[in-house]
């Protein structure tokens, strides 16, 4: 399983939400707009450099992609950046700018406004002026890196806050040949497993009687305390 960006994107997922604008085309923006637009999204991307939006065109990342700076309101305003519902602010390598335009969305009533981050003081910045969900992408690869290096037996990691997370681990030895219901995983850890099963496919919700195997993988939720409990 893959949970990669999996914050961001669930953090757009909703019905209503059916047009995006995302302002900067770097390697960050040029990755959300593209994978909005290939799952079905109208995508809408812009940049101050006149060649990356050029590219965006020439290899259809996008629906639609217009060169404008983001700092000017009347840019945005001209550009129908306002009437979107949600707007991603993917220029998070300069600094200013990112929170100038942040300020200039939310200011204008755009509803959620998505901002990469390129520091933790950046993060505070963008939420002050009031970003409503914030990434900071080097940060979280860190993380992730230090959690593989570790504790190889995990495979996968979503935090959904920074007490509790979802995680795909290797079935321990410990837990080989024996049912969910003889293990009691949620009585002796405090976990709840949502699936059970390797990369061609999982079984979701398994059933008290589901036996675990090596080689398997199983799919966790639960508390950070209660996660490093699992003998892996």
């Amino acid at each position: 399983m893959d949970f990669s960006s999996l914050k961001l994107f669930n953090s757009l997922r909703k019905d209503t939400r059916r047009q995006f604008a995302v302002i900067g085309l770097g390697r960050f923006g040029r990755a959300v707009c593209e994978t909005l637009h290939n799952l079905g999204y109208d995508v809408l991307g812009t940049d101050i450099d006149e060649k990356r939006v050029a590219q965006a065109l020439t290899v259809r990342i996008a629906s639609s992609a217009i060169q404008l700076d983001s700092t000017e309101p009347t840019a945005l305003k001209q550009a129908g950046i306002f009437e979107f519902d949600t707007v991603i602010v993917a220029i998070g390598n300069y600094v200013q700018e990112s929170i100038v335009t942040t300020l200039n969305l939310k200011e204008a009533g755009v509803e959620y406004v998505v901002a990469k981050a390129s520091s933790e003081i950046h993060v505070k910045l963008l939420k002050r002026v009031g970003a409503n969900f914030v990434v900071f992408p080097e940060y979280e690869a860190g993380r992730d890196l230090a959690y593989r290096i570790t504790k190889p037996a995990i495979l996968d990691r979503f935090e959904l806050d920074t007490e509790h997370s979802i995680v795909e681990v290797i079935v321990p030895d410990e837990f080989d040949g024996k049912t969910l219901e003889e293990l009691e995983i949620r009585n002796r850890y405090g976990l709840n497993v949502l699936a059970v099963g390797n990369e061609q496919k999982f079984i979701v919700n398994p059933t008290p009687t589901q036996r675990l195997h090596k080689g398997l993988a199983m799919v966790v939720i639960g508390s950070n305390k209660d996660i490093k409990r699992l003998p892996i």
